[in-house]
């Protein structure tokens, strides 16, 4: 029984080191994606979020919160790149469905319509498609405001013509009153790879202090199983 209950006590602390091995994983590949998506327009970073059960059921319970802040907005040469200077996203519809997003990189088709680089049809703050009144000849003739309001430019009347209004929502599908859209600006993520590198510093050292746990534990472990088989 003593042997036993010894075995026992091993294989728990194996079990909790992998456990806890397994979390910090996949904690540190939340800072790895925000690391990754440093330059990538419209990322928010990820923060991870760790519940009082998950030293008991691992990754279970773990999950991740996304950081709303505003991220670094620098000026584009496309008069269809729009960045949103107050918290909010743009509605997008793809075949998946309504989607949320903060890349503001769009582009027209030939019959006018309103797309992302992906193909997805941009949504009014109706909720509708936008399709500009006027086919542009020139992308500078479309003109949008900091309230997100479209007009284009009637080259043979010489009026711009109003096409609608972005919609812009917060992550409830509450319409932003004042989403301070920018045109001819590219929002880049808000991850600052300083705090990234310096969260990283004790996961990474949690994960050296419980592989070499696991390590200890498992050659006690090879010691036990092997006087079993000793006369």
């Amino acid at each position: 029984m003593i042997i036993n209950g010894g075995i026992r006590y091993c294989e728990r602390g194996l079990t909790a080191s992998l456990r806890a091995m397994h979390v910090q994983s996949e904690i540190l590949g939340m800072y790895n994606d925000n690391v990754t998506g440093f330059d990538k327009i419209g990322y928010q970073r990820k923060d991870p979020v760790v519940s009082s059960f998950t030293e008991f059921i691992g990754v279970h319970g773990l999950s991740q919160t996304i950081d709303d802040k505003v991220g670094r907005i620098a000026m584009s040469d496309n008069p269809l790149d729009f960045a949103i200077a107050n918290k909010g996203y743009f509605q997008t519809q793809s075949a998946d469905g309504i989607k949320l997003t903060r890349d503001g990189r769009f582009k027209l088709d030939k019959e006018g319509n309103l797309l992302t680089l992906e193909d997805d049809k941009v949504l009014s703050n109706a909720g509708v498609p936008i399709k500009l009144t006027v086919v542009p000849e020139q992308i500078k003739d479309v003109r949008v405001n900091a309230k997100g309001m479209i007009s284009v430019l009637n080259r043979k009347t010489n009026k711009m013509e109003f096409c609608g209004q972005l919609g812009v929502v917060d992550a409830n599908g509450v319409v932003v009153m004042d989403p301070q859209v920018k045109q001819g600006y590219n929002e880049y993520s808000n991850v600052s790879l300083q705090n990234e590198f310096i969260g990283m510093m004790p996961i990474i050292r949690n994960f050296e202090a419980n592989r070499q746990i696991f390590m200890i534990q498992n050659q006690n472990l090879q010691k036990v199983i092997s006087q079993l088989g000793q006369p």
